[in-house]
């Protein structure tokens, strides 16, 4: 490969790899970064969003379309955008997502509406999906095999201290600046790895790039818009029988159904759905799809619980969210020799069920449950998870023939942001509607207008009290005690969920075995958990 950023283009490493391999390594950390930055600084952030004097006054419902519009999109998009930087060219693709993250990113801290931070997070998806498989693409085009593995894990083990530094820079610039400086802080970051991607990456394609499936990337994204849409306006609005909440499902069932039986018949699909019939691949990737179900949509009112029941600031927030993150940090370099020493099996089983265990603990949590026990049971969640993504992500990639690792990838990928999705849409609305059937008999007093308002979310409860002025304080204890009431139960949901995850775990995946397919050169499998803590 020519070091000549502008030269020809590339197909594969030089043998030693790229002369300055190393600092496009560190390129692309930065470039990754704002991703990791955003997945973990915006929960952190959500108070203050709903909060009408000092952020947005957005609801519940529009809180979740503000994390859902950026996953859906992000996921639908993932493998065609690796596809098309493969046609295009990688470097190309990776800054057209930078730039597109950066804008995106801009909008969304100016913000005047609710509406407009959800369109603007679903331009930070379209960027994301374009700058996430660059950089592992680039990685492997730059290092020599015998390094590869090397540069990954440095890869990894960076972006895992980003998200663990994310919560914590998300609070102390809500505490000293305004609620828009989360989304900011990632446009000086776009704009060095930018000047730093002209500067060092070299441009690479695929000489025998995948066709484009744009017909099955638009059904994809229609029709999990449509199930997300009517599972979270059922929720917000507690009438599931309208007609926008059942026809939504309805053509939910019929795109997505469509979509499968159109991916089955073409040569290149974005969902390469055949994958599924090998039992180690569905049980691998169902696993890594429920845990983000549960842990996402628990992530998503944990905020709102430290924040509001507990008062805690943005940043105590941020630093109670490092102990999850660190946890991970610790675990997922060491569930490898786990792995080998038990089989894929009894460790992901085993993270199943820590995951399920601390989700129980978390239905004693109360007004008074000291925070200690909080960081205590998030360092917990984190080991259980670390020992979850692994070797079920090893799976993936041993369960599929080596022309199709990165497929694979893609698969596992996309399959963990519709779950975390889902799971903040399908748990988010389990919440509203507990609590607002908790919530109502204690604001019969309220003007009709004012009950309607205050029973959509603990936050606008909070913002009616203030408003009644000294009177308005007798609905705080009774809204803390129905979202712990909603939150509990909410909880059980995640639990169920987690629970079937370790009977899948343990049914499905391979023990410590047997015969394996070759591994690829390049495992894209080391991705870090991002989870929006």
């Amino acid at each position: 490969m020519s070091s000549n950023p502008a030269g020809p283009p590339s197909t594969e490493a030089p043998m030693g790899g790229h002369p300055r391999r190393w600092a496009i390594l560190g390129v692309l950390v930065v470039s990754l970064l704002v991703v990791v930055l955003d997945n973990t600084v915006l929960n952190v952030a959500m108070k203050t969003i709903s909060d009408p004097e000092a952020g947005l006054g957005a609801s519940q419902s529009q809180l979740a379309w503000a994390i859902n519009s950026y996953t859906l999109v992000f996921a639908g998009l993932l493998f065609t955008f690796g596809v098309l930087g493969d046609r295009i060219g990688r470097r190309k693709m990776l800054v057209a997502g930078m730039a597109i993250f950066g804008l995106a990113s801009l909008i969304s801290a100016f913000a005047t509406t609710p509406d407009q931070l959800i369109w603007a997070r679903a331009g930070m998806g379209i960027g994301a999906a374009g700058i996430l498989p660059a950089t592992l693409s680039i990685i492997s085009n730059v290092f020599d095999p015998r390094e590869r593995g090397k540069a990954i894990g440095l890869w990894a083990g960076a972006v895992g201290l980003g998200a663990a530094i994310g919560p914590v820079l998300g609070g102390f610039l809500l505490e000293n600046f305004w609620w828009g400086s989360v989304f900011l802080i990632n446009v000086p970051v776009v704009v060095i790895g930018l000047i730093a991607i002209f500067a060092l990456v070299p441009e690479s394609k695929d000489p025998k790039p995948s066709k484009l499936d744009v017909v099955g990337v638009l059904m994809s994204i229609v029709g999990l818009t449509l199930l997300t849409y009517g599972i979270i306006e059922g929720g917000d609005s507690g009438d599931w029988g309208q007609f926008t909440v059942w026809g939504s499902l309805a053509g939910a069932v019929v795109v997505l159904t469509a979509f499968v039986l159109y991916e089955r018949r073409i040569p290149n699909p974005a969902l390469d759905v055949s994958l599924f019939r090998n039992r180690t691949f569905s049980g691998a990737t169902a696993t890594i799809g429920l845990v983000f179900f549960a842990a996402m949509g628990l992530m998503f009112f944990f905020a709102f619980y430290l924040q509001a029941v507990h008062a805690l600031s943005p940043i105590q927030t941020g630093l109670l969210f490092v102990p999850f993150a660190a946890a991970q940090l610790i675990f997922a370099p060491r569930s490898a020799a786990m792995v080998k020493k038990y089989g894929g099996r009894a460790v992901s089983a085993t993270g199943m069920a820590i995951v399920t265990a601390s989700f129980l603990v978390y239905l004693t949590f109360d007004e008074n449950t000291p925070m200690w026990l909080v960081g205590v049971m998030f360092f917990v969640q984190g080991a259980g998870m670390a020992n979850v993504m692994p070797p079920a992500t090893e799976a993936v990639q041993a369960s599929v023939p080596r022309e199709k690792a990165g497929v694979g990838s893609a698969v596992s990928n996309t399959i963990r942001q519709v779950g975390g999705a889902l799971g903040v849409a399908v748990l988010g609305s389990v919440l509203s509607q507990i609590y607002r059937d908790e919530i109502t008999p204690s604001l019969s007093a309220l003007p009709e207008a004012a009950r309607e308002t205050a029973s959509s979310s603990i936050m606008t409860t909070y913002a009616v009290a203030e408003q009644a002025g000294p009177a308005g304080q007798s609905l705080i204890e009774p809204a803390n005690a129905a979202f712990i009431s909603a939150m509990h139960t909410t909880t059980i949901a995640a639990a169920v969920i987690a629970g079937f995850g370790v009977l899948v775990s343990w049914v499905l995946l391979p023990g410590r075995k047997t015969e394996r397919p070759t591994e690829p050169e390049t495992p894209p499998s080391v991705e870090p958990v991002l989870v929006e803590a």
